[in-house]
């Protein structure tokens, strides 16, 4: 799944498997266990259920982006101007790629783990979005965008 923004570094359709596998922890978070169409990825992610209603065998888009930015390849400018008013709860911003979504978090990578058992080519990582949290497992090469430490939009689509 290719698309025009430079600022996406990782993109696919999941297909939700399991919700709230432990039992259900919270009110209105559910935890959603999906596997990607694409890539043969795992995910597990928390999601607010009022806001992004989900159900067993549902799929989805998911998007991993490092800024909301719509850049196109070949626009010039400084990284400043670009992230300034992208986003304002007046609607006055400029548009980004949230317009494309129905569900949208921030956070951080604050994890990356590695299958050294085997010496396979598999890698976990791991974000936090306010408390609500994504593990993402696959092959390595799929995820070499996202990096340890540096901010992260979550964005998902129905």
């Amino acid at each position: 799944m290719t698309t025009q923004s430079s600022n996406i570094v990782f993109d696919d359709m999941f297909t939700i498997n399991a919700i709230d596998k432990g039992g259900k922890k919270f009110d209105r978070v559910s935890r959603l266990y999906a596997h990607s169409k694409n890539y043969e990825m795992d995910m597990t992610l928390d999601v607010n259920i009022e806001l992004f209603v989900i159900y067993d065998n549902q799929s989805f888009a998911m998007t991993l982006a490092s800024s909301l930015t719509e850049s196109v390849p070949g626009e010039t400018a400084n990284a400043e101007e670009k992230d300034r008013d992208i986003w304002r709860p007046d609607g006055k911003g400029r548009r980004g790629l949230e317009e494309q979504y129905d569900y949208v978090m921030y956070g951080k990578v604050y994890k990356f783990e590695s299958n050294d058992k085997d010496n396979s080519e598999i890698v976990t990582a791991y974000a936090s979005f306010g408390g609500l949290l994504m593990s993402l497992t696959g092959n390595y090469r799929h995820m070499s965008g996202i990096v340890l430490g540096d901010p992260i939009y979550i964005l998902l689509r129905k």
